[in-house]
């Protein structure tokens, strides 16, 4: 519950309220005001609600339907004069945060929270980080892959980093069931639409950068994106970061004056001897490890969840046992056809996870290797010159295209501009099903691999807006083996 006296307090507070407007009329007489729910969806509103109006796309009809649902006041950058009580803002994602995060009774200072930020890696090193803190502690898990309020039920999120009235709901759902920390996936469209705003990490750890997520919807060049990723270090009370990621110099000097580690090569917490499924460390976490996950990448999320959740509360009893424990869904799964060929399907959505998971598969298959690979839809589409690259890096593979997340584009035509990067012939098998079809039967020997990158444990396919039916690839490759 919160009182319009103390809404409109957080507001000031925030050098964000504008004016109080009634139909175009200031209004000062807002006294009786209470409100026992928050929403921004004009279907799921009453007479107790507080409603936010927000979004490039949201239409007055919206908010006159929500006022014969009995709506008596919004919150908005527009008076859309509908006759009910409008406080008017500069920013309405800034409101909706700051009043989420009074109403929910700050349940962020009842947690410790851990957040994650990078490229690639933020689920992974997630899962890492809760299976660590699960030894000792009761986590909570905001991911990608899966969500947990309560350590027993998961479900899967429609964004990495949930929009902030779910967010601090969501928060407030884990205290009540007992949870002590709180595990974050944390994306640079977090930042860019303000869905974490005012909230202060306990630790927060950067994976590493490279370009992606850059398009007319998303971050409009490199620097704005690089730029969204670094506001986590602002943001949080203690840091660690990969001393082997590019641009690292530009984060080691913002971090300087934190509390922080630095882990990788020339670092105190460094490899000191490290194999497919086992790797030593020196330095904070200095022991011998287990891992199922292979790929040194994967051993490098290992180390970064490892050292935050150090400082959280972790003993390195926790650490190795949680590390030797994790496995992700979609990442790096492997399946075994009867001819002895290895499957790896794997999540793998951009040039740099798509380059280190080939590497890591060609270390350990020395025979053919075929790859089944797309590209979205209306998104990341720098993203189809970046794998052309990488496949021309690796002359031996077999390549076949298919579709993943068309969305509103022509898959045909999405891996047709894919292949136009490609300096040698490759197959475009629109139907992804088929296409994994088809690259199992190519192979003959246990030295052979398929990799399926992409949508790794996704079972949709996004077309023209909504989720499709499709079986997901590890259940269609089991189908073939």
């Amino acid at each position: 519950m919160i009182s319009i006296e103390k809404t409109l307090d957080v507001l000031k507070n925030d050098h964000n309220l504008r004016e109080v407007m009634i139909d175009g009329h200031y209004h000062y007489n807002l006294t009786s005001l209470t409100f026992e729910k928050l929403s921004y969806d004009s279907r799921d509103v009453d007479e107790s609600t507080l409603f936010f109006a927000k979004g490039s796309t949201f239409k007055s009809e919206y908010l006159e339907k929500a006022v014969q649902a009995g709506l008596k006041c919004y919150i908005s950058e527009i008076d859309y004069q509908v006759g009910i009580s409008a406080i008017i803002v500069n920013d309405i994602k800034q409101a909706m945060s700051l009043v989420a995060m009074i109403f929910y009774g700050n349940p962020q200072d009842k947690l410790r929270i851990l957040a994650f930020t990078g490229t690639k890696g933020k689920t992974t090193a997630a899962y890492f980080a809760y299976h660590i803190l699960k030894q000792s502690h009761k986590p909570a898990m905001f991911s990608t892959m899966n969500t947990t309020l309560d350590g027993k039920t998961f479900f899967k999120s429609q964004l990495t980093t949930p929009e902030s009235l779910d967010l601090f709901r969501m928060m407030a759902e884990a205290v009540d069931n007992g949870m002590t920390h709180l595990i974050m996936e944390v994306s640079s469209q977090a930042y860019l639409v303000k869905r974490v705003y005012g909230l202060t990490f306990d630790l927060g750890v950067f994976l590493n950068i490279s370009p992606d997520h850059i398009g007319p919807i998303e971050h409009p060049t490199f620097e704005d994106y690089f730029y969204h990723k670094r506001l986590l270090m602002d943001n949080s009370r203690a840091v660690v970061v990969n001393a082997g990621m590019d641009h690292f110099d530009v984060v080691a000097e913002q971090v300087a004056s934190k509390i922080h580690d630095f882990y990788g090569k020339q670092t105190e917490n460094s490899f000191s001897n490290s194999s497919a499924f086992t790797f030593d460390l020196t330095g904070k976490l200095a022991g011998h490890y287990d891992i199922q996950l292979i790929g040194s990448f994967n051993q490098e999320n290992a180390v970064a969840a490892g050292l935050a959740c150090l400082r959280l509360g972790a003993n390195l009893a926790d650490i190795q046992k949680g590390i030797a424990e994790t496995s992700v869904p979609g990442r790096m799964e492997v399946l075994t056809q009867k001819n002895g060929a290895k499957v790896f399907v794997d999540y793998a959505h951009n040039g740099d996870s798509l380059e280190k998971l080939l590497s890591v598969v060609e270390e350990h298959q020395k025979g053919q290797v075929i790859l089944v690979l797309g590209a979205p839809g209306n998104k990341g589409e720098s993203r189809r010159a970046d794998f052309g690259h990488v496949i021309n890096a690796h002359p031996n593979l077999t390549v076949i295209l298919t579709a993943d997340d068309p969305n509103n584009e022509n898959p045909q035509k999405i891996s047709e501009e894919i292949a136009s990067h490609i300096t040698r012939p490759v197959d475009i098998i629109v139907d992804r099903e088929e296409a994994i079809k088809v690259a199992l039967l190519m192979t003959t020997s246990e030295k052979d691999a398929v990799v399926i990158a992409g949508k790794g444990a996704d079972a949709f396919q996004i077309v023209k807006g909504q989720r499709a039916a499709y079986a997901g690839d590890i259940e269609v490759a089991k189908r073939y083996l």
